[in-house]
């Protein structure tokens, strides 16, 4: 049998991905693309962002394997095969990389480091009151792997951290709830609202005008999750009112993102390149290799889709 890694990737980062699964699955074979006469070989694909149908074809497949953590893309591809597992990318190196840039956004928000840089650009002196991690309250949406390692980097860092999920998830130290009453008791108290939901039908659009007048007056959106959360002409508006004091974006909506949106220049506006937590081929083939031997073996696989809840 053989392994398809169906991607986009550029011939470099072809090579990467390719020599870090074949260095951690030596003994399988591994195909760049379909082979004319072995597509009934592939039992397993690999799926990075691959074009529309190319999992299509393969009569063997038995597994789907994200790189990505996020699987909308492939869940919106008619083509992929309905009866075949889709597992995600839970990458304990990723998770850590969201924890770093999460606690960097809220120690910038926190100690007021963005006014700094705004006033350095305008040879500005001016020093603002700082306050203790304690003082603040942080709230994560979405306690999934990723939005657990947050929330106890944060707890960690003396922060006062709470946490929502549309099902109950216990954190140690993190006071969390679920559902609507919930989220409302979040929104209005946390200082600093970072967003780690998955994107579902469910989720899309979820920060819209409603949402964002019901957080706290000048509170801060860290959105690190995907930019279609986020309605970008109610962002702007509620920015411009000065509802929210800020906002730091990693995603969005149409990447990369034009030249042109009004985000480039908005002075409340921190923006990164989508860069917030990249898959590093090194640990993630550590992942791909643990749920191919466990197809292999018979075993449970790891970090299934449920493909009625969208992730």
């Amino acid at each position: 049998m053989a392994i398809l890694l169906a991607s986009r990737f550029g011939a470099h980062d072809l090579a990467v991905w390719r020599d870090a699964l074949q260095g951690v699955l030596p003994e399988e074979t591994l195909l760049t693309e379909p082979v004319a006469g072995r597509a009934h070989e592939i039992d397993i694909a690999l799926a990075a962002n691959p074009p529309a149908g190319a999992l299509r074809g393969l009569p063997a497949l038995r597994l789907v394997q994200s790189l990505w953590a996020g699987v909308e893309g492939l869940l919106a591809d008619r083509s992929l095969p309905a009866d075949v597992p889709l597992a995600r990318m839970v990458d304990p190196a990723m998770n850590a990389a969201m924890a770093e840039t999460a606690a960097w956004a809220v120690l910038s928000l926190h100690r007021g480091f963005f006014d700094y840089a705004a006033q350095q650009r305008e040879a500005r002196w001016q020093t603002h009151r700082q306050r203790r991690a304690d003082e603040v309250c942080v709230g994560v949406l979405g306690l999934g792997e990723m939005g657990r390692t947050v929330a106890l980097r944060l707890v960690r860092d003396g922060y006062r951290v709470m946490g929502w999920s549309t099902r109950a998830a216990p954190v140690a130290g993190v006071h969390t709830g679920a559902g609507e009453a919930a989220l409302n008791a979040l929104l209005s108290a946390a200082e600093i609202v970072i967003n780690l939901l998955p994107l579902t039908p469910a989720t899309r659009g979820f920060f819209d005008a409603r949402r964002l007048a019901q957080l706290r007056p000048g509170a801060a959106l860290v959105n690190l999750a995907r930019g279609a959360h986020v309605v970008d002409e109610a962002l702007l508006a509620a920015l411009d009112a000065g509802q929210i004091g800020h906002a730091v974006l990693d995603a969005f909506e149409h990447e990369p993102l034009p030249a042109a949106h009004p985000y480039w220049s908005h002075p409340k506006v921190t923006l990164l390149p989508h860069v917030a937590a990249q898959t590093d081929p090194r640990s993630a083939a550590q992942v791909v290799a643990g749920n191919v031997r466990a197809l292999r073996a018979g075993r449970p696989l790891a970090h299934l889709v449920d493909r009625s809840r969208g992730y």
